[in-house]
């Protein structure tokens, strides 16, 4: 078992109010398991991603990550977690303009302190697990984005992560590089690669091979 969420509830304080996001959810995923969790603006799918990418803590019960209880970790101990665990793919890339392609994988690698001639062979192979052998001296400017898409996803598995966590990920893209991140996704599934993605849109989320929606803080298994 990768991920495990018991009872998870999340609310955060406005005023002197507390607003319920997230009510008694339930959810584990299989190490190589390739699922999507579907659901409309705000439907709290954002929270419980943050919750899952170790970026937030749930207010009630609890979540193992690789038989880890993250409730009981540290600030520290879960940045290293999201260096190490978890390869996060996003909307909007998140490149580094001014750095090549290279440089921009070689980021969580910098962090883990590896040597830099392992660094650049690791981010190498990460550019050519993705197709992008011949870009790697190319800046984002020079690149569409389904390439930038590319070298984030390159970027979000240079670490071997355990997970690999995408939100949105075809969100800024046209409907072909959207379709060819899809078919990356699914490959590096095949591979071994878990993958866990939020969508809202239920062609994207058809990808995958098991789906859970997520309406009003409550997640509902489509079986």
């Amino acid at each position: 078992m990768i991920l495990e969420l018991k009872g998870i509830y999340k609310e955060y304080q406005q005023g002197k109010m507390k607003v319920p996001v997230l009510k008694d959810v339930n959810f584990s995923m299989e190490e190589g398991e390739y699922v999507a969790i579907m659901g409309p603006s705000g439907s709290g799918k954002t929270t419980l991603m943050n919750i899952i990418g170790c970026l937030d803590k749930q207010t009630e019960g609890t979540f193992y990550l690789d038989g880890q209880d993250i409730k009981a970790c540290s600030e520290n101990a879960m940045s290293d977690i999201r260096l190490h665990k978890i390869g996060f793919v996003f909307q909007s890339f998140h490149l580094l303009p001014k750095q090549s392609a290279l440089a921009n994988v070689e980021m969580p690698l910098n962090y883990a302190r590896v040597p830099k001639k392992e660094r650049r062979e690791r981010a190498r192979k990460a550019l050519e697990r993705v197709g992008l052998a011949d870009r790697v001296d190319f800046k984002p400017n020079q690149l569409s984005g389904g390439q930038m898409q590319r070298v984030a996803i390159a970027r979000a598995i240079v670490n071997n992560p355990k997970l690999l966590l995408a939100d949105e990920p075809t969100g800024a893209l046209d409907s072909k590089s959207g379709a060819q991140v899809m078919e990356l996704f699914q490959r590096l599934n095949e591979e071994g690669v878990s993958v866990l993605m939020i969508t809202h849109d239920a062609e994207i989320a058809s990808h995958a091979k098991r789906v859970v929606t997520i309406k009003d803080g409550i997640l509902q298994e489509k079986r």
